[in-house]
């Protein structure tokens, strides 16, 4: 039954981002909500992956309490809306669902609103990552916004339950004497030039947050369309409930032309060593 409703669904969710006009994008995204959540009250479809809808972000939290959609419709150059909505799991397989309405447009700090899913501040979620605190859970979501026709933005989305309701914002970021994060904001921001492509990451062998350090082109760095990546890596790391920020992670640079390589099979002159042909 839901590989029917979920082929229904393809053609839709494909408009969502290539509608010709906003008018379609439109219609195909309410068409799309409608057929989706009709999908999602079949019994148990929480174990349904969905995961022919290639266009639509389908991430479960790591201890599988519930998963999170999120997906992005263009309205125009200057302004892309986020839907989406947080799947609980039930334990008889009914359908418990929380629309997620994006209120970035009209909300004028972005970096400081603590908010439920009535007052979502828009993303497409492409990392969970959970964390505990006593006996708090606490869901951090990296995501991705093609903000507007200058910036792009990326954040980390700190999102947490308080009596079963879902609450996004959290102000646990530690930044002491770092003046990007001095204002103890609720989420970080990467807001950045609209062709650059900082990184932001989650490393599970240094159990971190890794993004790119950002520098303006033009040395006015409050002018966001101006950031991009210089190659420099900061982060934030889980310490005792918190996000604590490090300045600098990779300590050690490789000069150019010296990448690592395994066994070089030629000597500096450029010739082939015979003898590492053969072990290799």
């Amino acid at each position: 039954m839901l590989q029917k409703k979920e082929d229904s669904l393809k053609g839709h969710a494909i408009k969502l981002l290539q509608g010709i006009n906003v008018a379609d994008r439109y219609k195909a995204d309410s068409i799309f909500t409608k057929m989706f959540v009709r999908a999602l009250r079949v019994n148990h479809s929480f174990l349904y992956p969905f995961d022919s809808l290639f266009t639509i972000s389908r991430l479960y939290a790591p201890d599988s309490s519930f998963r999170i959609f999120t997906w992005q419709m263009v309205v125009s150059d200057n302004l892309t809306r986020q839907h989406g909505a947080i799947q609980m799991k039930t334990a008889d397989g009914s359908l418990k669902l929380f629309p997620l309405i994006d209120k970035s447009d009209v909300t004028e700090n972005f970096a400081d609103t603590i908010g439920n899913n009535y007052g979502w501040m828009g993303a497409v979620y492409y990392k969970v990552i959970l964390t505990k605190y006593g006996d708090r859970n606490y869901y951090t979501l990296l995501g991705y916004d093609e903000n507007n026709i200058r910036t792009n933005r990326k954040v980390i989305e700190v999102l947490k339950f308080n009596d079963g309701q879902p609450v996004f914002g959290s102000r646990i970021f530690n930044a002491p004497g770092n003046s990007i994060k001095a204002s103890n904001p609720a989420r970080y921001v990467m807001e950045y030039k609209k062709d650059a492509g900082p990184r932001l990451t989650y490393d599970e062998s240094l159990n971190m947050i890794i993004m790119e350090h950002l520098v303006s082109e033009t040395n006015e760095p409050n002018k966001k369309w101006t950031l991009i990546g210089d190659g420099d890596y900061e982060g934030f790391k889980w310490m005792e409930g918190r996000w604590v920020y490090v300045s600098k992670i990779f300590n050690e640079m490789t000069p150019d032309g010296k990448a690592p390589v395994p066994v070089p099979l030629r000597d500096d002159k450029g010739n082939i060593d015979d003898t590492k042909l053969k072990e290799n």
